[in-house]
C-alpha cells in the first residue's frame, strides 16, 4: 500500500479550547420516560469535563450520546465539523476513545492483547508505526506492566478496570470519554487514573469523565456538568457548581463544603450531628 493511502483520513489534533463535541437540545426517551430532557453541551479540547449526579441521572446515558454509541430522539450532537451520525465508524474511533462502565470482555483474551486493541483504528496508516511505543508506554501508565500475559477473566475487578483503560490511553485520540473509570479501583489507582487524564487535556486533548465521587472531581476536573432527571442543572467550575446548596439541593442530602487545606479545592461532606 502506498503512502498516500496511509494518510487518508487520519484528524489532526485540535486546536485547545474549541468545541470537539456539541449537543444542542437533545431528548432521549425509552419506555416512554425521557432519560435526556433537552440537553445541551459543549466538550472543548484542553479540559476535563466531568458529569455528576445521582444516581439515574443521565449521566452515562449522556456519554452515549455525545460518543455516537446511541442516536437522540430529539436535537443534535456534533463532533469536529460535522454532526456526529455523518461520521464512519472508523472515522469516529480515530477522533475518540470510549471507556464503557461495563467492560468485561466475553473471551479470554490477555491483558496485552486487549491493550493492542485499542490501536485497531490506525491499521493501515502510518500512525501504526506508533503501535508498540503506544501500546508499552498505555500499559506502563496504567501500572499493569506485570499482567501482561494474564487472562482477563483471571483478573480482579480492578485490574480489569485498569486494563480497559490502558486500551483507551493506546488510542491516543485527541477526545477521551470514559464511564466510571475510577469505580473499582484503590485509592491509589483512582488518582493515578485521573491525574493520566488531566495529564492529557493539559496536552490538548478533550476529556469527558463520569464520576460519582464528587471530590475527585472537585480536585480533577475543570468544569463540571451537574445532571438531575435528565437535565443539566448546572455547569460551571468546580468551586460554582460544587456549593453545599445545590449539591444539598441535587442529592437530597444535606451538605458542607470546606476548602482542601492545600488545594484549595472543595470537600464535600455529609452533615453529621
Amino acid at each position: 500500500m502506498g503512502m498516500s493511502a496511509r494518510h487518508i483520513g487520519l484528524p489532526e489534533r485540535p486546536t485547545t479550547g474549541t468545541a470537539v463535541c456539541s449537543s444542542s437540545s437533545v431528548v432521549l426517551r425509552r419506555g416512554g420516560r425521557k432519560l435526556l430532557d433537552s440537553v445541551s453541551l459543549e466538550l472543548k479540547a484542553g479540559e476535563v469535563l466531568a458529569l455528576l449526579g445521582p444516581n439515574g441521572a443521565g449521566k452515562s446515558t449522556l456519554l452515549s450520546v455525545l460518543s455516537g454509541d446511541v442516536r437522540p430522539d430529539e436535537g443534535t450532537v456534533r463532533f469536529g465539523d460535522r454532526e456526529i451520525h455523518e461520521w464512519s465508524l472508523i472515522d469516529l474511533s480515530r477522533r475518540r476513545s470510549v471507556l464503557l462502565q461495563d467492560n468485561a470482555l466475553l473471551f479470554p483474551f490477555t491483558v496485552h492483547q486487549v491493550v493492542e486493541m485499542g490501536r485497531a483504528p490506525w491499521r493501515r496508516t502510518e500512525r501504526e508505526d506508533e503501535d508498540n511505543a503506544a501500546i508499552s508506554e498505555a500499559i506502563s501508565t496504567a501500572d499493569i506492566s506485570h499482567l501482561g500475559n494474564r487472562r482477563v477473566p483471571s483478573l480482579s475487578g480492578g485490574e480489569r478496570a485498569r486494563t480497559a483503560f490502558a486500551r483507551v490511553m493506546a488510542g491516543r485520540t485527541g477526545v477521551l470519554m470514559l464511564d466510571e473509570p475510577t469505580a473499582a479501583l484503590d485509592l491509589g489507582h483512582q488518582e493515578a487514573v485521573l491525574g493520566l487524564a488531566r495529564d492529557r487535556a493539559r496536552a490538548g486533548d478533550a476529556v469527558l469523565i463520569v464520576l460519582h465521587d464528587l471530590n475527585l472531581a472537585s480536585a480533577y476536573a475543570d468544569r463540571i456538568a451537574l445532571l438531575r432527571e435528565g437535565r443539566i442543572v448546572a455547569c460551571d467550575s468546580p468551586e460554582m457548581v460544587l456549593t453545599a446548596e445545590t449539591v444539598s439541593e441535587v442529592y437530597r442530602t444535606p451538605v458542607e463544603v470546606i476548602p482542601h487545606p492545600v488545594t484549595g479545592r472543595g470537600i464535600v461532606m455529609p452533615k453529621r450531628d
